[in-house]
């Protein structure tokens, strides 16, 4: 099973869609046996679930994201924990003894928008809460 963490500095990076680094962890009986970062080369927003199938990633664990993207890596069939925050490690720690706290229906509220601005154009699928 490949895990995949948004990552800045061993903390959980909060905005899945302006992620620059993700921590790949390989685990294999309920144990990780290797984690190395992984450049997001520059994919935005729409580009990341694409980019995390070509990674072979199984699992997802974010902060912030929004609809699009959910959208995205479910078409993708990678499992998407939201809503998390604190140590990447103790997150898949967590997370492979079934005790990960996550927030079910994660969605878009961390950023104002201004008059005019749609969240379609940077993923949020329009279901950002500060509309």
């Amino acid at each position: 099973m490949r895990i995949a963490v948004t990552y800045d500095n061993g903390q959980i990076f909060q905005h899945f869609g302006h992620t620059e680094t993700f921590m790949l962890y390989d685990a294999e009986g309920g144990k990780v046996v290797s984690a190395k970062p992984l450049s997001a080369n520059g994919s935005g927003h729409g580009a990341l679930a694409g980019f995390l199938k070509d990674n072979d990633v199984d699992v997802l664990i974010c902060g912030g994201i929004g609809g699009g993207a959910q959208t995205a890596l479910a078409q993708a069939g990678i499992m998407l924990f939201g809503g998390v925050s604190g140590s990447a490690d103790d997150a898949v720690a967590a997370f492979l003894t079934g005790k990960l706290s996550y927030v079910p229906d994660i969605r878009c509220d961390h950023h104002e928008h201004a008059e005019g601005h749609s969240c379609g154009s940077h993923g949020c699928g329009g279901s950002c809460g500060s509309h």
